[in-house]
């Protein structure tokens, strides 16, 4: 099963900007039950940095964090899966 499968709350971020970035995910979250997860697809080096750390801030959990075509390189100009579990 794949992260894109495995969440069944998703939002696709790519085409925004920080802070928007966070505040959709932040808006996402706050829907979810407790324990849920969310798969967010997101670009760029700003929203790969911020979006992360403010979720862990807010106490949700990075499940996980990678290219979404698996490649080791973390390019930032290549879209990324965050999977994340509201807490």
């Amino acid at each position: 099963m794949s992260a894109m499968t495995a969440a069944p709350f998703f939002i696709d971020i790519t085409g925004d900007v920080c802070p928007l970035t966070f505040v959709k995910t932040k808006l996402l979250l706050e829907k979810m039950p407790v324990g849920a997860l969310a798969t967010v697809r997101l670009r760029g080096a700003q929203p790969l940095d911020n979006v992360p750390r403010s979720v862990s801030a807010h106490g949700h959990e990075i499940v996980s964090l990678e290219r979404e075509d698996n490649a080791p390189d973390p390019d930032p100009r290549v879209p990324h899966i965050l999977v994340v579990r509201r807490c």
